[in-house]
């Protein structure tokens, strides 16, 4: 079963570096976004199967953490592609 394991955390870092070039080489803004967010997600799961080998669930608070600043980011990251900014600040103060 280790074997498996650690099969999946060699195709992880495989699919990483794949999304690390789609963030540098990628075509569009966009695209970028998507490649960033994934990269994310493989980070979660690298870390979740990194402790599952360590047979710790210390890692586990980090996974949350990881997972929440990266919907946050992906968040911020959509809302400045559509509008061009981030917070909206109202001018008209009555």
């Amino acid at each position: 079963m280790m074997f498996f394991y650690w099969g999946v955390v060699i195709l992880i870092s495989l699919s990483m570096l794949a999304f690390i070039f789609r963030l540098i080489k990628g075509p569009s803004v966009p695209d970028r976004v998507v490649a960033l967010d994934s990269l994310g997600v493989a980070l979660i799961c690298m870390i979740g199967m990194i402790s599952i080998l360590a047979g710790t669930s210390f890692f586990l608070e980090i996974i949350l953490l990881l997972a929440i600043l990266a919907f946050i980011g992906t968040v911020a990251f959509s809302k400045f592609l559509e509008k061009g900014e981030i917070i909206q600040r109202d001018n008209d103060i009555s």
